[in-house]
């Protein structure tokens, strides 16, 4: 009697899924930045519908997510669920066999020679840029990380309390304006909020832009903000901000940002 174990008879749904040329193509703009339809249209050469049309697919199948801009509520930003395909690409690997999960085995990238630079912006830099910035400083000690905003407030008191819980301490930080950093050099410039997106200078280097559409947590509900909306910010931030280390090869970690 054959005990071997048997495997399933068609590609996993992932595969099937994200196989797509055009689909695929999408997953790999939206994990270098959330993107509009339009931008999306632009990069793929194709048309809005077909584009359209297989972002639906993807938000079905729980790799892809929308939200209304803050900036524009006509349009909206889609992102990827880089946490999701990560786990759906481990499932995957050991459907084939398995010593192929994600993790199991990952050649260490070579890494590049100097500092990276990474400045990281909001409206107000009080929370969300600043936190990516204690993350980013926190997870890549040797980085020279900034971050700034286009109308700068003073730090919220809630982004201090949520810092704390991730042993992080912003009640030295100091809230910056743009303008302090626009002859600086840096290698990638991350905006956090729809708003200063279209503000934005540009900068010397030619840095690579990245996209992170958050809400903000300060936007008061019912005349107050929640502190768990900093709370989901924070975990985003931080997610995010462990994936961006992760595409950059000075940082490149063995078996991937959550392996082991």
């Amino acid at each position: 009697m054959d005990r071997r174990p048997t495997s399933p008879k068609s590609p996993p749904a992932f595969l099937r899924l994200a196989g797509h040329p055009i689909r695929w193509r999408l997953l790999t703009e939206l994990s270098r930045s959330d993107r509009e339809v339009r931008e999306l249209t632009h990069m793929l050469g194709k048309s809005q519908s077909l584009v359209s049309y297989h972002l639906a697919r993807l938000r079905a199948g729980g790799l892809v997510s929308m939200r209304r801009s803050s900036a524009d509520g006509r349009d909206a930003y889609y992102r990827v669920d880089l946490v999701r395909c990560h786990e759906l690409l481990g499932i995957v690997g050991r459907t084939l066999h398995p010593a192929l999960g994600v993790g199991a085995t990952t050649a260490r990238a070579p890494r590049r020679t100097g500092r990276v630079g990474i400045l990281f912006a909001c409206t107000g830099n009080s929370s969300r840029s600043q936190l990516a910035e204690a993350f980013a400083r926190h997870l890549a000690p040797d980085s020279d990380v900034f971050s700034a905003g286009s109308d700068p407030k003073p730090i919220h008191p809630q982004a201090i309390r949520v810092a704390n819980e991730y042993g992080l301490d912003l009640r030295g930080a100091r809230s910056k304006h743009l303008d302090e950093f626009r002859h600086a050099s840096f290698d990638y410039v991350v905006t956090l909020c729809d708003r200063v997106r279209e503000v934005c200078p540009e900068f010397d280097g030619a840095p690579e832009l990245i996209h992170w559409s958050i809400p903000d947590p300060a936007e008061a509900i019912a005349g107050r903000a929640s502190y768990p909306r900093f709370q989901a910010a924070a975990a985003d931030i931080r997610t995010r901000v462990e994936f961006l280390l992760e595409a950059i090869p000075q940082y490149a970690t063995e078996g991937g940002v959550h392996a082991g």
